[in-house]
């Protein structure tokens, strides 16, 4: 919402907006391209001459703002028809989809392009730090879009993604999330082979060669979408696209792909799949290995993914978006290889409508286990969930205990600062995990180490 806000705004139009809880970046990006955000819904923040009211995706009805869109019989959209509506018609439309590694990979993508001369119009669900905002339309024929597999809006419960009309598709992996809204990873399956159907013949979709759940819906579109070519890319022998060499530094990785050699200045594995993807896709754009190459070398990294937010008194404090059970476990992974010396410390903040459910229990304690301290805030919202469905906070910490790992459940963000400055070390690593803002756990950290 943050990314096309801007996008509307740069083409002219005066826009504001409300969210539930307004906090950085995305809030200080949004105050500065001029945008006025509402924190808290009510009716008389919408104008009364509103031209085009933009619904997203977490709005339902009983919010007051959507009950009044209805009564005044506004004219709405959802986030994704919008955005079809004013920018993607007529152009060369690059999908990065997955259960994980989507911001990245656009990020990573737009800036190959951009980088070398092709102007880009892009959306992404997060800030690459190259790119200064996340969503920008220009007179380019090129066009690289995050896209979502989540539900398009209350009023539209196709996934996002299928609205973006794909030259190319990206599809990184993909598996169970959005507890909310599939009822199991088939469902999910389902969406993606429905996303290749509207791929031309004169497109690509470059698929994860590695992840079983990608095989499947690869060997469907391979029998029912003849048309569609199907390229895999990844680590196993059958990759159409193999990625070989591999070596990891503390600053970055080696790989090879096609017989090219790259770096890329991000640690672990999935980074290095994110960056072989963008650079199968910008090959197919018709930039160059060397090209591709200068361009990830300039690679600065997104907004909340591996972000040091500071260092005081030699302990570093690390932002990350991850939620997943495997995204967790990839940036423990990652963390370790960029400080292979220190203690590591996860502070968990379970918000996604998947992770405060038990869907993942067994998971989440497993992915969280293998840091040297966990630290878990408490579950809000429990209570709009049946008993039976929630996340027993209590169990996970057992669990994470017995498999050996010092775990803490606070009760909320001061208490949880207080305990880990209590007892950190010289070197240790704090990695914050949440796709919420956490209470400004990171200032308030760094402000505690401090003193």
């Amino acid at each position: 919402m943050g990314a096309v806000a801007s996008a509307m705004a740069r083409k002219g139009y005066v826009v504001t907006g409300t969210d539930a809880n307004v906090y950085p970046p995305m809030s200080t990006f949004l105050e500065s391209e001029g945008i006025q955000i509402f924190q808290g819904y009510k009716p008389d923040n919408i104008p009364a001459d509103a031209d085009l009211i933009v619904i997203g995706n977490a709005m339902s009805r009983g919010n007051v703002e959507v009950e009044a869109v209805l009564e005044r019989n506004l004219r709405y959209m959802s986030l994704p028809e919008t955005m079809k509506e004013h920018f993607l018609w007529g152009k060369k439309n690059f999908v990065v989809t997955g259960t994980h590694g989507k911001t990245t990979t656009t990020s990573m993508l737009t800036w190959m392009l951009k980088a070398n001369g092709l102007d880009p119009s892009f959306m992404i669900g997060g800030i690459a730090r190259n790119l200064g905002c996340g969503g920008n339309f220009t007179d380019s024929d090129y066009c690289v879009l995050e896209g979502d597999e989540y539900d398009t809006a209350f009023f539209d419960k196709r996934s996002k993604f299928l609205h973006y009309l794909p030259k190319v598709v990206i599809i990184n992996n993909i598996e169970m999330d959005h507890a909310d809204i599939y009822a199991n990873v088939e469902e999910i399956k389902l969406s993606f082979k429905r996303l290749l159907r509207v791929v031309p013949k004169d497109g690509v979709v470059f698929i994860n060669a590695d992840c079983p759940n990608c095989a499947d819906v690869r060997a469907h579109a391979a029998a029912e979408l003849r048309m569609v070519k199907l390229v895999s890319v990844g680590m196993s022998e059958d990759a159409d696209l193999r990625i070989t060499d591999i070596e990891h530094r503390t600053d970055g990785s080696d790989f090879t792909l096609d017989n090219e050699s790259y770096y890329v200045p991000m640690v672990g594995d999935f980074n290095i799949r994110n960056a072989a993807m963008a650079a199968c896709a910008a090959r197919f754009a018709g930039l160059t290995p060397e090209q591709i190459r200068t361009a990830l070398l300039s690679f600065e990294g997104v907004a909340r993914r591996q972000e040091v937010r500071g260092t005081v008194n030699s302990v570093t404090v690390v932002d990350d978006f991850a939620h997943h059970p495997t995204a967790i476990r990839q940036a423990v992974e990652a963390l370790r290889q960029r400080f292979p010396k220190g203690r590591l410390w996860v502070l968990f903040d379970p918000r996604s409508n998947t992770t405060i459910r038990n869907l993942f229990q067994h998971e989440l304690a497993e992915a969280l286990a293998t840091a040297d301290f966990a630290v878990l805030s408490p579950v809000e919202n429990h209570k709009r969930l049946a008993p039976e469905e929630r996340l027993d906070e209590a169990k996970l910490q057992a669990d994470i205990a017995a498999a050996g790992t010092d775990c803490y459940l606070g009760s909320g963000v001061d208490d949880i600062v207080a305990h880990v400055v209590s007892h950190v070390h010289p070197g240790d690593v704090l990695l914050v995990m949440s796709n919420g803002g956490f209470g400004g756990i990171h200032g308030k950290l760094l402000t505690a180490l401090a003193q």
